[in-house]
């Protein structure tokens, strides 16, 4: 896949993004740890005539670190200005949920259609939770690239191992149901997907931001909305799709049974896939 990554300064910051393919164009907040050399469910959409926009969310890679959410929205505004784009497909991913979320209520004109994957979409992890406690010591700025290299050589040397012991993080199954859901590429996807990624300060801010209520901002979005999940994700639970729903007024799911919170891993994924490109291809005028 052809993809190029540039910078542009959003007045007093600075914005990373990356372009993959060329076609209709689909603006892409990644989840948390990610950034813009994400890809995750791009072959498929880049092969259908796709291409996707994606910035390195807030305090990400050498994007700015902006904890006003809107104010990273406006950003990501002035990106489609800059490219000169009237109007995108957003799609919203993990913990990218929020920034789709918000962006979608601010700029309506600039939305032909809007997907949750794996979203979260209302308060997330409070600080009394362990996993929350567990992600401020393992991710915090100064130690999280530490951090990422030590998952990776462990994922590098022992691939299988490492995507059993991590598997309980992204779903609620046992491992042997797990193991039916997967497929001959999923364990090399995970490997890769660790050896890439980093949380800088971005994950700090993702763990703000989903402390919020964006109820008021689901019931101002007018796009029609897809809202995909998997029914035995473990990191965002299946209350935050069924919340979801409960507020867009122009909304519809794909829940399937696929093995936990990565959908574009495993057998499921091409289902996926087929659902979210039979849904942008209705939106685009």
């Amino acid at each position: 896949m052809q993809r190029k990554i540039s910078m542009i300064n959003c007045g007093a910051s600075m914005l990373e993004y990356s372009v993959t393919g060329k076609g209709i164009p689909i603006l892409l907040f990644h989840g948390g740890h990610s950034g813009c050399l994400e890809e995750f469910g791009f072959q498929r959409l880049v092969e259908s005539g796709y291409s996707i926009i994606t910035p390195s969310r807030s305090g990400y890679s050498s994007t700015s670190p902006i904890k006003d959410l809107k104010q990273a929205c406006v950003n990501y505004k002035l990106l489609l200005d800059h490219l000169a784009i009237k109007k995108v497909h957003v799609i919203a991913v993990s913990a990218g949920g929020p920034t789709g979320i918000v962006f979608c209520s601010l700029f309506p004109d600039r939305v032909l259609s809007f997907t949750l994957q794996s979203a979260v979409t209302k308060p997330w992890l409070t600080p009394d939770d362990k996993v929350y406690k567990m992600a401020k010591r393992m991710f915090r700025p100064k130690t999280e690239k530490r951090t990422w290299k030590m998952l990776a050589a462990m994922n590098n040397l022992l691939p299988k191992l490492t995507f059993r012991m991590m598997a309980q993080s992204f779903s609620k199954l046992p491992f042997s149901e797990v193991r039916k859901r997967l497929d001959s590429q999923s364990i090399e996807m995970f490997r890769k997907m660790n050896n890439r990624q980093r949380s800088y300060s971005g994950f700090y801010i993702d763990l703000e931001q989903t402390q919020q209520d964006y109820s008021k901002e689901l019931g101002d979005i007018q796009a029609p909305t897809l809202i995909m999940h998997s029914q035995n994700d473990s990191s965002v639970s299946l209350s935050h799709p069924n919340h979801a729903k409960t507020l867009l007024s122009k909304s519809e799911m794909c829940i399937l049974d696929s093995w936990g919170h990565l959908i574009w891993i495993g057998k499921h994924a091409a289902e996926f896939d087929a659902a979210l490109i039979s849904f942008i291809s209705r939106y685009h005028n």
